[in-house]
């Protein structure tokens, strides 16, 4: 799994990491019930805090890409149906969005746009 963190991103590097892996997920790169590098690893690999990796994970685990388990690790679980691949990318706009100040307002306007 290769994911890149730019710490002199405004983007925090919690939601980098998340969206990276996110990307890999739906893209295939990532299957249901693969294992995520530990966090400790993970933090060590990008150089950043394993907190900030944990934080990552919960993002993911709360969008129910992944599952968590206290000293096991984090374990992709993709869902048939619903959504997921979609909120996934909605997720990533956004942050794309955020990370260009484009206005809310501005970024609705372009989604209905491209919805017509």
């Amino acid at each position: 799994m290769q994911i890149r963190v730019d710490p002199s991103s405004p983007r925090p590097l919690f939601e980098q990491l998340a969206s990276g892996i996110r990307g890999s997920i739906v893209d295939g790169r990532l299957v249901d019930g693969e294992r995520l590098p530990s966090a400790r690893a993970l933090a060590e690999q990008l150089d950043i805090n394993v907190q900030t990796v944990l934080h990552g994970y919960r993002v993911l685990r709360d969008e129910g890409l992944v599952e968590l388990h206290r000293g096991r690790g984090a374990v992709v679980t993709v869902r048939v149906g619903g959504h997921m691949v979609l909120a996934g990318l909605i997720h990533d706009l956004v942050a794309e969005a955020r990370e260009h100040r484009v206005a809310p307002a501005a970024l609705h306007a372009l989604i209905d746009e491209a919805y017509r």
